[in-house]
């Protein structure tokens, strides 16, 4: 794992490692997360010249309860502004939608629809929806990728 160069400090700058290069060119697999805007995909598209011969695959994260992304234009516009910084077009979506540890059944249903019309809009397949392991939907939506939630903001 290589973290972003302002990890554990006050700075939210859009960096990535010097590292990345590297990898990307021994032919490992990275995964960079960018953030859900276009200021991080700003730091992505340096290496985008890089990346593009590789045929990377380039997930777009979407969460219908982000305060940005309510709606499924949203998401599409929002998604058209990463990929003209990134300087890469995304392959799919991937639907994870949560509310934190107030998510339940009701709240992943909640955003199928939605999911399926952010994939409309672009023309991108839902890859997969994101769902913790202690929610049992299997059967009722495709695609399921189980998760365990081990992340906590500081005040929770």
């Amino acid at each position: 794992m290589v973290g972003p160069n302002f990890a554990n400090t006050n700075l939210d700058t859009p960096s990535l490692p010097g590292s990345i290069p590297s990898l990307i060119e021994d032919g490992k697999r990275v995964i960079i997360d960018v953030g859900g805007d276009d200021a991080g995909a700003t730091a992505l598209g340096v290496y985008a010249s890089r990346m593009v011969d590789s045929e990377p695959d380039v997930l777009y994260v979407i969460n219908r309860y982000r305060s940005m992304t309510t709606h499924p234009e949203e998401a599409a516009e929002i998604l058209a502004e990463i990929e003209k910084a990134s300087r890469l077009k995304a392959t799919g979506l991937v639907n994870n939608s949560h509310l934190k540890q107030r998510t339940d059944e009701s709240v992943i249903m909640g955003s199928v629809d939605f999911a399926g019309r952010v994939s409309e809009l672009t023309g991108l397949p839902i890859r997969f929806t994101a769902v913790p392991r202690n929610i049992n939907l299997l059967n009722k939506i495709p695609n399921i990728y189980p998760i365990d939630v081990c992340v906590r903001a500081p005040w929770e």
